[in-house]
């Protein structure tokens, strides 16, 4: 079954020398660069009004103009996989993703994925890209996610993560005592020796910028909530550890761990079997798709989460009396 849709976008000036295929590729994350190729050698794509070749470089301000003809995905099964739905009207759809939930079906994770269940709870979903879901959280990252669920909110959406006007906090649980916030940029490439990790690089990559302040801090730990103003693959994860602030539980970034000496035994069992990075997504801000009206949510950290901050509180209160 195929879909068409047109789709307009004025191309950013920080993309401004990179190709057509390149720029459409920062634009369109939810469609294939093979899919990309296909509308623009079938005349499918105009820059102000003109075809123009793949390898041409963009200056930034053009109008593309997209005729976007796709398969519509069906092949993923619904299943009855149980959401926490924060929000839900005709348009859109914020959930609350539990760490250990795989958002896309891929090699070794077929099923059990958020698609699967997103598919089970609305089967219209089946008409939009990636069944609606325009950003992602990575398996073992808690937290809010937005859904579209019509085409006209999927390209509202991505529109308003790639102009960076959809806000998004996160709490992070940090293998350090931080006294102050600050900002962290650099640019975020595949890692050159390990290329399934990320990795700030001094050349190359794209654009990342992470803020973080202090929310709590304990006397080994801190509890950062960081707002990020890019989107990057493994973003808070990378910029953190690059800075020597691994986050807890971290099995790719977070190095190896170091138990605080004295603390007690029950403190450092917790942090060694932690089993997943303390990393979640607490709060969204975006602009309804429809109604144009400016909508917030927040949600507390997890069970696991907030055990760990219970005992590290426990631990300081120890630590005060003796």
């Amino acid at each position: 079954m195929y879909q068409n849709q047109q789709i307009t976008y004025t191309v950013p000036m920080e993309l401004s020398g990179q190709r057509l295929d390149q720029v459409l590729a920062t634009l369109c994350p939810d469609f294939s660069r093979s899919q990309l190729q296909k509308w623009i050698k079938s005349d499918g794509v105009l820059v102000n009004g003109k075809v123009v070749k793949p390898k041409e470089r963009l200056l930034g301000g053009e109008l593309i103009e997209i005729d976007a003809e796709y398969e519509v995905q069906t092949e993923f099964e619904p299943e009855d996989i149980p959401l926490d739905i924060v929000y839900e009207d005709d348009a859109i759809l914020v959930l609350n993703k539990p760490a250990d939930l795989v958002v896309h079906p891929a090699a070794g994770n077929w099923t059990g994925t958020l698609v699967n269940a997103l598919l089970f709870h609305d089967e219209s979903l089946k008409q939009i890209p990636r069944a609606g879901i325009v950003h992602r959280l990575d398996k073992d990252t808690s937290g809010l996610m937005v859904v579209a669920k019509t085409l006209e909110a999927h390209f509202s959406l991505v529109n308003q993560l790639q102009e960076r006007t959809v806000s998004r906090e996160y709490l992070a649980l940090v293998q350090r005592s931080i006294i102050a916030g600050g900002t962290i940029e650099g640019n975020i490439g595949r890692h050159h020796n390990d290329r399934k990790r990320m990795a700030v690089l001094e050349e190359g990559g794209r654009e990342a910028i992470t803020h973080y302040r202090v929310e709590e801090r304990f006397t080994n730990h801190t509890l950062l909530r960081v707002a990020l103003e890019t989107g990057r693959t493994h973003q808070i994860r990378v910029h953190l550890s690059s800075h020597h602030m691994p986050i807890v539980g971290d099995p790719v970034y977070g190095g190896r761990f170091k138990v605080p000496a004295g603390i007690s035994d029950e403190l450092r069992n917790a942090l060694n079997t932690f089993p997943r990075q303390a990393l979640h997504a607490t709060l969204l801000a975006l602009e309804h798709p429809e109604t144009g009206e400016e909508m917030e949510w927040e949600v507390e950290v997890p069970d696991d989460m907030a055990d760990l901050l219970d005992l590290l509180r426990a631990e300081d209160e120890r630590l005060t009396e003796l």
